[in-house]
């Protein structure tokens, strides 16, 4: 690890955040602790206990109280400064990855996106805040929140959860904002790691925002037979899926470049002998847009795509789509907040915010900044691929301590000086979505199950895929 000040050269910190850091500094023992453990320990989304109960344990010893989502992980403490004003969350993710193949993958999961990394420098924010004159100068409250679910796999168990009704929504950040956790907040910040090639010299980067993104599961639906000795009397569903891919790639050129569109089908598979004529065959995948109009309008069109298939094989398919992530924006005038605080941290020419660059992948942040200012920035310190087998932390003092450093100071940049900055972002900023409630009646929408293609006795088809 290397020694924090060696990213303090050519960087002249006001009195306050010299103290901030100061007080990162005397308790960034525990954030070293806690990232190893959580690395050692990685658990998939809405099942990651294990961080929860290490979590709760280690903010109650510091003296929070916590409110706890209940049947599935995740928590929040506020902390008042004693002065009125705004909230600010930050917020921490809990989920890791499966991906057996990892060399450090614990039971087939392993955290190669870097959550615990987000978690264990909210722990040393915890820890910070409860330093001598941590909150001197702020007015409102600072929410700490620990989010489950923020990766978009496992659909079939998250069904499973929703059927059973622990769930309503299959990403942590709008499930728990169904369930309150951000009620009375009005702006809110996190730091993902990353990547950020370390020949760069690049500590912190950020772009404008992130694709959103609906969930798809299209169960195509034949008939077995024998292979070899009766084909004629199957109605192979494998091949329907093979024609919805085929028709779904020939939409592409549709896709216009405004609203960058991904579309990447997973077949899961068929459960049957080679001999057999497939009966079933499930594909899963993600529709990602720029906004949320665009994933309806072309979820639509690949509907269709599936229908067609279906129909022209004598087959049928069960559409289900559920909702995934919203779009994120992220608010420039909290994006530039936000720069000016990691360059006071590390130096302006280690910093890197792009307000023109677009992320084609998603994150359940989106549903907060469709309510909310907010941004989530980058911090280095992470090696290899991310969801990559090569994926490793090389550097904690980055990408957890420094992260906590950067957090705080805008946290002490938007709540110090009574708020002025966070009022006036707060002022300005035109969400998407006017509560929490309007979101997720919107999102809501998205949900469907339909059987695509139906038949009738005389093997007449009616078509429908479309969500009304």
């Amino acid at each position: 690890m290397n020694d924090s000040c060696i990213f303090r050269r050519n960087v002249t910190m006001t009195n306050r955040q010299q103290q901030i850091a100061s007080n990162v500094d005397a308790i960034k023992q525990l954030i070293f602790d806690s990232e190893r453990w959580l690395w050692a320990h990685p658990q998939t989304g809405f099942t990651e206990w294990e961080a929860n109960e290490y979590l709760t344990a280690r903010f109650e010893a510091l003296g929070y109280t916590l409110t706890q989502a209940g049947n599935i992980p995740g928590f929040y403490t506020d902390i008042d400064t004693g002065k009125p004003g705004p909230t600010l969350v930050i917020i921490g993710e809990l989920d890791a990855l499966d991906i057996a193949n990892h060399p450090e993958s614990v039971n087939g999961m392993t955290h190669c996106c870097g959550h615990h990394a987000q978690a264990a420098a909210l722990l040393g924010i915890a820890a910070a805040l409860k330093q001598p004159n941590a909150l001197d100068g702020m007015c409102g409250k600072i929410r700490l929140m620990t989010v489950p679910a923020e990766e978009m796999i496992q659909l079939g168990f998250r069904e499973q959860l929703r059927k059973e009704g622990t769930i309503t929504f299959f990403a942590g950040k709008i499930e728990l904002m169904k369930r309150g956790f951000f009620d009375g907040v009005d702006i809110a910040v996190m730091v993902h790691g990353n990547n950020l090639a370390p020949e760069s010299n690049i500590d912190f980067a950020c772009t404008a925002g992130n694709n959103g993104c609906i969930m798809k599961t299209l169960k195509f639906k034949g008939k077995s037979a024998h292979a070899g000795g009766a084909p004629h009397l199957g109605v192979n569903a494998q091949y329907a899926a093979m024609l919805g891919m085929q028709a779904a790639n020939n939409l592409r050129e549709t896709f216009q470049e405004k609203d960058m569109i991904r579309f990447h089908p997973v077949a899961m598979g068929v459960n049957c002998a080679v001999n057999i004529i497939p009966d079933e065959l499930v594909l899963e995948s993600h529709v990602r847009a720029k906004t949320l109009a665009a994933i309806e309008f072309e979820n639509k069109k690949l509907n269709r795509a599936m229908a067609g298939a279906a129909l022209s094989m004598g087959a049928g398919v069960e559409i289900s789509d559920r909702p995934g992530h919203s779009p994120a924006f992220h608010d420039p005038a909290l994006m530039k907040l936000a720069e000016t605080c990691c360059g006071d941290l590390v130096g302006a020419d280690r910093v890197s915010f792009d307000y023109d660059a677009w992320m084609t992948g998603t994150t359940d942040f989106g549903d907060v900044t469709q309510i909310m200012p907010g941004v989530q920035f980058f911090a280095s310190g992470e090696a290899g691929i991310v969801h990559g087998i090569d994926f490793q932390v090389i550097d904690v003092e980055k990408l957890c301590v420094n992260s906590a450093k950067a957090q705080l100071f805008v946290a002490d940049a938007l709540l110090g000086s009574n708020a002025e900055a966070a009022k006036e972002i707060i002022a300005n900023y035109k969400p998407a979505y006017p509560s929490a409630q309007a979101l997720i009646e919107t999102v809501d929408r998205l949900i469907m199950d339909k059987d695509a293609v139906v038949y009738d006795a005389d093997g007449n088809a009616t078509i429908d895929f479309q969500n009304l």
